[in-house]
Parts: structure tokens; C-alpha cells; sequence
């Protein structure tokens, strides 16, 4: 199953500004889209990175997105 990080914005922070505010990044499944694996929902514009970026610790990441993750992960 193929799974994408996508950010959520801090309160006042949107896609739209300038330099947005990241919160959180969120994982979500492939065909999911805008539905992060905790059940956040997730604004369509929101920014996207890859996966690969779980577990490093350059990007905040939802604790329970990041355990779910973890569980469907070889």
C-alpha cells in the first residue's frame, strides 16, 4: 500500500500564505486523499511530501498517524 504525508496548518496558517505554518504532517493512504490515517481531514490544497520523511525527525509527524503507519509497514 503506497501512503503520502500531508501537512496541516497551524491555527491562522493556510496553503495560501506565503511561508504556511506547518502543525502536523499527516499520513494518508493511497485513494484516501485528504483523509490522514487518525481520521483528520485534511485541506485540499495542503502541502504533500513523500513518506520517507516518517521516522527521521525533520518533520513533525501525528503521533497516530505514525503508529498506524508503522503497523502497515514492511
Amino acid at each position: 500500500m503506497e501512503h503520502e504525508l500531508r501537512a496541516e496548518y497551524a491555527d491562522g496558517s493556510s496553503p495560501d500564505d506565503i511561508d504556511p505554518a506547518v502543525k502536523t504532517w499527516h499520513v494518508v493512504r493511497e485513494g484516501d486523499g485528504l483523509t490522514g490515517m487518525c481520521g483528520h481531514e485534511l485541506d485540499p490544497g495542503a502541502a504533500v511530501r513523500s513518506v520517507d520523511l516518517w521516522g527521521t525527525g525533520k518533520v513533525p509527524i501525528c503521533h497516530s498517524c505514525g503508529a498506524l503507519y508503522l503497523r502497515e509497514s514492511p
